[in-house]
């Protein structure tokens, strides 16, 4: 594993930060700490960045110990904060020589690396160019380039795409896609719960310093009820011969909105239910204005789970 954090425990004054927080993330994986305000999450990478010393707990990070190996883990990964850390009047390939340099390597060597990492992240072109002339989405991927400075194992990813147009946000993904295809672990926070449902295979889910749910995002999706079927009317007094089939259909509540003359029901087997819903109401002579089946998104997980709207 690639991170493993076992009951750790953080306060600061009267509050509990962290109260047995408990994480396993896989190698060459993404995970998605998502939690709302004040849950733990900015504490739980500090400490597995070596950051903060925990006050309980242990954890291991590239298969080493924090507590006996902290300087070991460093060497092995990287970090990449919510503000960019490039320098505006110096070119992409400076701020990345600069990087090299500051992590001990020596001049060839920096240059070199600077190089390979324009290269992979698109950069190359526009390397010699000054930082203040790049877009969002390159001064953010020229932010990931420099967090692989020593090719890290493990690289922490704190709400990598904020601020960014939908262009430069799908630049980030792809480049963190990249990174993980050749075998970087990624531990990612987010306040985009869609960002979490494109890019990790795993999400834990933080509130008052613990993990309340894990497991990939169709996992968490299910726990709220799976598939719902949704079909709008053209006439509302159609209403309640509608609601009539989809409740014998799905066998489950159903939930009527009147101002928008929709129905709504959740539903085990999406195609069959589908079926039987069109059927029987073509039979019964109710037109349908439209009809859909749409998955529960992260959105509403997070709301289910934590009571709250906001995973910033």
């Amino acid at each position: 594993m690639a991170v493993v954090a076992e009951g750790l425990r953080k306060q600061y004054g009267d509050k509990m930060a962290l109260d047995g927080f408990d994480l396993t993330v896989a190698e060459g994986t993404v995970c998605g700490l998502l939690g709302p305000n004040g849950a733990g999450k900015t504490t739980a990478v500090r400490i597995l960045a070596t950051l903060l010393r925990p006050d309980g707990g242990r954890a291991r990070v590239a298969g080493l110990d924090l507590g006996t190996d902290a300087a070991a883990v460093r060497a092995r990964i990287g970090l990449v904060g919510q503000q960019t850390a490039v320098d505006e009047v110096l070119s992409g390939w400076q701020n990345l020589v600069m990087f090299g340099r500051l992590h001990h390597l020596g001049a060839a060597r920096a240059r070199a690396r600077a190089a390979e990492l324009l290269d992979r992240f698109g950069l190359a072109e526009a390397g010699r160019k000054p930082v203040k002339q790049y877009s969002g989405g390159m001064r953010r991927r020229l932010d990931l380039a420099a967090g692989m400075i020593l090719a890290p194992a493990v690289l922490y990813l704190d709400e990598p795409t904020t601020g960014l147009d939908p262009r430069a946000r799908n630049e980030v993904w792809s480049a963190v896609r990249a990174l993980v295809a050749e075998g970087t672990t990624v531990l990612l926070t987010t306040q985009y719960l869609d960002e979490a449902d494109q890019l990790a295979g795993q999400i834990s889910v933080i509130d008052h310093g613990r993990v309340i749910a894990e497991g990939t995002p169709e996992q968490l999706k299910s726990r709220i009820g799976g598939d719902q079927l949704e079909l709008v009317l053209h006439e509302e007094s159609d209403l309640p011969a509608a609601a009539e089939v989809v409740r014998r259909v799905s066998g489950a509540a159903v939930e009527v909105d009147r101002d928008g003359r929709r129905v709504s029901a959740p539903v085990r087997d999406r195609v069959a239910a589908l079926t039987d819903v069109v059927r029987a109401l073509a039979e019964r002579g109710v037109p349908v204005q439209d009809i859909a089946l749409r998955r529960p998104t992260l959105d509403e997980v997070f709301l289910e789970l934590t009571g709250s709207g906001v995973a910033a």
